[in-house]
């Protein structure tokens, strides 16, 4: 278990501290469920840790996983998903000299902690930019796809491409319908999953194991929801979705491949936005591309929408601070 005893406000809390792990979280004025305990309780590449800078009953916090290469390179990074740094009031709030003396103790932290490199992805509906700048290092660009709740459905589906909107008034038409799934339905889902996974090729991080998903459907920690797009009376398309501090978003999704030129997806995710705003959800996360780039997911994921968020990854290597 990784241990350190800053000299002054920088500590961290490990993953046996759950309490306060989810008390610090609770009292963030905005978080995702990327930054919980329970969802890094789920990692198992690393140490889960959460650093916590705390001054006058404020608070700036940071969760990592310590991963390693090897026994002698050992570096910082995040869950899957986007997590980022968070705090109990915006950044732009903070005195810039108190944001100074954080990136001081951040960066004696990681010093004495032999850390060879940090990187997080940034969350695209938080302004972390602001904290990390001062530190340097490398932003990569990247852009996250989002859809406004707060337009009525009407408007929210003028903004489709017609390509979009055509797919899934047909389906509508043909009598897929939405279906809310239960726990004892996971099975369902992980076999359509792991089909679409195998046969896109997919990175082994994205193969989840059966435990995982029970696991994750289970939390304490943040809502989630199943659901099933029907046809046939059978399950054709597939999605976990997370419901955290209003947003709304597809965590993992799936179709059947004798269902794909039908494309249940688009109509997976516009029923989803119906749920989302009955559920007082304020925005849908559809994410970005695969590694930042404006590939062919991220054009799929445009299609519903033109609301472009800013989604950086950070990338900084403490011996190349002065």
């Amino acid at each position: 278990m990784f241990f350190y005893q800053g000299p002054n406000r920088l500590r961290v809390i490990t993953m046996d501290q759950k309490c306060e792990w989810k008390d610090v979280i609770s009292r963030s004025i905005q978080y995702d469920f990327y930054h919980t305990w329970y969802y890094h309780s789920l990692d198992r590449s690393g140490e889960p840790i959460l650093i916590i800078y705390e001054l006058e009953g404020d608070f700036i916090s940071f969760p990592f996983v310590i991963r390693s290469k090897n026994s002698s390179d050992r570096y910082l990074s995040s869950v899957y998903g986007y997590t980022g740094p968070l705090s109990n009031k915006n950044f732009q709030d903070w005195d810039i000299d108190v944001l100074k003396d954080f990136d001081r103790e951040f960066l004696e932290f990681l010093k004495a902690g032999e850390f060879s490199t940090v990187t997080a992805r940034l969350h695209p509906f938080m302004d972390q930019v602001l904290l990390l700048e001062n530190l340097g290092g490398e932003f990569k660009e990247g852009k996250s796809v989002a859809i406004d709740l707060s337009t009525s459905i009407e408007q929210q589906r003028k903004g489709y491409q017609e390509g979009h909107r055509r797919d899934i008034e047909k389906l509508r038409r043909k009598g897929y319908y939405l279906k809310e799934g239960s726990p004892e339905d996971i099975d369902s889902f992980i076999s359509i999953y792991w089909e679409n996974m195998k046969r896109i090729g997919a990175d082994e991080v994205y193969l989840f194991d059966t435990q995982y998903f029970v696991d994750f459907m289970a939390s304490d920690d943040f809502d989630v929801k199943l659901f099933f797009v029907i046809a046939d009376g059978q399950p054709v398309c597939a999605s976990l979705v997370t419901l955290t501090d209003g947003i709304i978003q597809g965590y993992l999704i799936g179709t059947r491949q004798e269902y794909l030129a039908e494309s249940p997806a688009k109509f997976l995710l516009d029923q989803v936005t119906v749920i989302g705003r009955n559920l007082g959800m304020k925005y849908f996360n559809l994410g970005g591309g695969l590694n930042f780039d404006e590939d062919k997911l991220f054009h799929w994921k445009s299609g519903f929408s033109r609301l472009y968020l800013s989604s950086d990854k950070w990338t900084f290597t403490p011996s190349s601070a002065t």
